[in-house]
């Protein structure tokens, strides 16, 4: 993890920039796909899922309300954003099309003050500033 200065224009900008956009989004696709299949299934996204904590409330502590059963169904929710044609599959296009609304609403979210943020290496926030960096160099 590091401590990041970032604001909307970065991250739109990385959406905007489709090589780079699509390398990233592409890459963290196929780290996925265990089975190679060239479709996420349900099993195969989980954890990344997870890893958003959509309900951590405080400082990396989650929520202790939820039952294990409603949990499954927050998730589930979260992955059926992802399979737009409802196949139960997510290919590499519907995976970069709700990637790139998920990021574009960070971007609206983040605004055009500067943000200090901490960000996960390898994540795609950290990808759009790295980017930005290189590109002021």
């Amino acid at each position: 993890m590091s401590v990041e200065i970032l604001d909307g224009k970065t991250v739109r900008s990385f959406v905007e920039d489709e090589s780079a956009f699509n390398s990233s989004v592409d890459g963290r696709f196929a780290a996925l796909d265990t089975n190679r299949d060239g479709l996420l299934s349900y099993a195969e996204m989980a954890n990344e899922l997870m890893s958003l904590r959509v309900l951590e409330t405080h400082f990396g502590v989650d929520e202790a309300a939820m039952s294990a059963d409603e949990l499954v169904a927050v998730y589930r929710g979260l992955y059926a954003r992802f399979d737009h044609d409802g196949n139960g599959t997510v290919d590499l296009e519907e995976f970069r099309a709700e990637m790139k609304e998920v990021l574009l609403a960070v971007a609206n979210g983040l605004g055009f003050l500067p943000v200090q943020m901490v960000v996960e290496e390898g994540s795609f926030l950290k990808v759009a500033v790295d980017r930005e960096l290189a590109k002021a160099a």
